[in-house]
């Protein structure tokens, strides 16, 4: 078989350009399997933070509404306690002064709601502390 001679002239530069194709195809293949591995790399790291944000700010928003919830039912608590004090004593001197009874009554609430107002004040200077103090 004779090959002709246009073949012949052709075929070293489709040899040497198949080679120097396959060489750069190669090349370029190892550069976007590292660039790749680097990507996923900073892909996994920026996800772990992300992760790790949410995790604190879950945790912080959480505490900061235990303690509030614990704060209010103390405050409720120790309201109940004053109030039942205070009727137990209005019970007592019904017995025992019964012109006293309504001068207690009028101090007793006006007692209450003393409390009530500094309460009230002490949750909501927490909620500005809790708000603008990092955890």
């Amino acid at each position: 078989m004779k090959i002709p001679p246009p073949i012949k002239r052709l075929a070293p530069i489709l040899l040497s350009s198949a080679l120097i194709f396959s060489t750069y195809a190669a090349s370029s293949a190892q550069t976007t399997a590292s660039q790749d591995a680097k990507t996923a790399g900073t892909d996994t790291k920026d996800a772990a933070k992300s992760t790790g944000h949410a995790v604190k700010k879950g945790t912080t928003t959480g505490y900061n509404k235990t303690k509030e919830g614990t704060t209010t039912a103390y405050d409720k608590t120790k309201e109940g306690s004053t109030k039942a004090y205070d009727k137990t004593k209005e019970g007592t001197q019904k017995v025992f002064d019964p012109d006293k009874e309504p001068s207690t009554k009028v101090k007793d609430t006006n007692k209450e709601t003393t409390q009530k107002v500094k309460d009230k004040s002490k949750e909501t200077q927490q909620k500005v502390n809790d708000s603008t103090s990092p955890q």
